[in-house]
């Protein structure tokens, strides 16, 4: 037989598996993206194997709990009758027809890119990788990293990448707790390292998803997810630079940005905080900018928007100083209350939290810090930061104890009255007050 008939015969038997419904598929990494596409598949009727090293999760999952808040324990009860499984057995990749690498892609201390998630996860499963597979990394990174660091690894036992085995890349779009939006509503980015590969891409996800956009390449791809994060970055390092300004002058930034909104062309409002959270915007902007470097490129813009975003948290804890001054008090030895540790309101998602980086400079400051999160009933683990707390639940006298309390992350069920009423001063980041009330200073 010759490599065309091969080829032709790998791919015509992958595309048949997944437009029937045949095929397994593998989801590796069982976090914020991994768990919402293992439970999509499993409800169009597709058999999910999905791959964790965490052994806490995987017998969550295995017993039918959810391990992420706004995901139900009904939806992945009812995968494990339609056949998920949840394993750290990597052996078992050979099972799988699609591979999708939902991991980590983190900063270094040095902010730069850490692949090791994604590079060990290549290297655990290339053993058992086999012809008639598609792999598809969801993983933010930069462009290259599909071509550079994936392929060399998927074919180093003598695979061949577009004819025995397929690799796109596919970034991930979820957005946790966004109540407009599902994982088979947002439009899919597909990019390919050969025509056969996106072909074979763009039948992974065409039952599981509603509109795919295909592009010319993986590079494109990647790309294309670093624009949309960056666009925001850059954006919400502008609206913040602008609330400093406006404060300084007296004017209230979010009275403006409302009024600027009215505009129904060429204005898109952003809105200022506390600094930027989640596992995308803060961290993406470096990815580029590291690799522009190797092309001799400065990207001082987006290094620019991410030096005020980084430095807002400082800006946070310096209006905390100087409302405590003003009361004849100082940080050290005052008692301060953080509401909402979570990156964004209504979800349980600690990563790259601002919340996190103003709780230690209270208590590096001397301060006697507490948090109330409806969302996150105790401090979890986390690699670079620890507390030893758990939730405060609000009420009267807790409020009125607190010397202060920093609204950073603005939770629907919060009582936003009963905080007014009690508080003594609120460090308001969010907006969620309107300037002139005695206890409320913006910042």
């Amino acid at each position: 037989m010759s490599n065309l008939q091969i080829k032709q015969k790998s791919l015509s038997l992958l595309l048949k598996k997944l437009a029937d419904k045949e095929a397994v598929i593998g989801i590796v990494g069982l976090g914020y993206v991994g768990q919402p596409l293992a439970l999509r598949y499993s409800e169009i009727g597709y058999r999910v194997l999905g791959f964790d090293l965490d052994a806490t999760k995987i017998k969550e999952l295995n017993a039918g709990h959810s391990s992420i808040e706004h995901i139900s324990d009904e939806r992945v009860a009812n995968a494990r009758q339609n056949g998920f499984e949840a394993t750290a057995d990597f052996s078992r990749i050979g099972e799988a027809d699609g591979i999708m690498l939902c991991v980590p892609t983190p900063l270094n201390q040095y902010r730069e890119p850490d692949l090791s998630f994604v590079t060990d996860t290549c290297d655990q499963i290339a053993d058992y990788l086999r012809p008639g597979q598609v792999v598809a990394l969801e993983s933010t990174t930069y462009p290259g990293t599909t071509k550079e660091e994936v392929l060399p690894r998927i074919q180093k036992k003598g695979l061949e990448v577009g004819k025995d085995i397929f690799a796109v890349y596919s970034p991930e779009r979820e957005d946790p707790a966004n109540a407009e939006f599902s994982t088979n509503t947002i439009p899919k980015v597909v990019g390919g390292h050969t025509k056969d590969c996106l072909t074979a891409g763009l039948a992974l996800y065409d039952r599981a998803i509603d509109k795919l956009v295909p592009v010319s390449s993986t590079e494109t791809a990647e790309m294309t997810k670093l624009l949309e994060n960056i666009h925001r970055a850059v954006n919400i390092g502008l609206v913040n630079e602008m609330k400093i300004v406006a404060d300084r002058m007296g004017i209230d930034i979010f009275e403006v940005i409302e009024a600027a909104a009215t505009k129904p062309f060429g204005f898109t409002p952003y809105f200022p905080g506390p600094g930027l959270g989640g596992h995308c915007i803060p961290i993406d902007p470096f990815y580029l900018t590291w690799k522009a470097r190797e092309f001799g490129i400065n990207t001082r813009f987006i290094e620019l928007a991410g030096e005020v975003n980084t430095a807002m948290p400082n800006y946070v804890f310096g209006k905390l100083s100087e409302a405590l001054n003003n009361q004849c008090k100082s940080v050290k030895g005052s008692k301060i209350m953080i509401l909402g540790v979570a990156y964004k309101k209504n979800v349980d998602d600690m990563r790259e939290s601002p919340s996190v980086t103003l709780m230690e400079l209270i208590r590096d400051g001397g301060g006697t810090l507490s948090y109330s999160d409806p969302h996150v009933p105790q401090f979890p683990k986390m690699r670079e930061h620890f507390f030893d707390l758990t939730s405060t639940e609000l009420n009267p006298q807790i409020l009125s104890e607190q010397d202060a309390v920093i609204l950073a992350t603005d939770h629907d069920n919060f009582d936003y009255e009963l905080i007014e009423k009690h508080a003594q001063i609120i460090i308001d980041t969010r907006g969620k007050y309107r300037i002139g009330t005695r206890n409320i200073v913006r910042a």
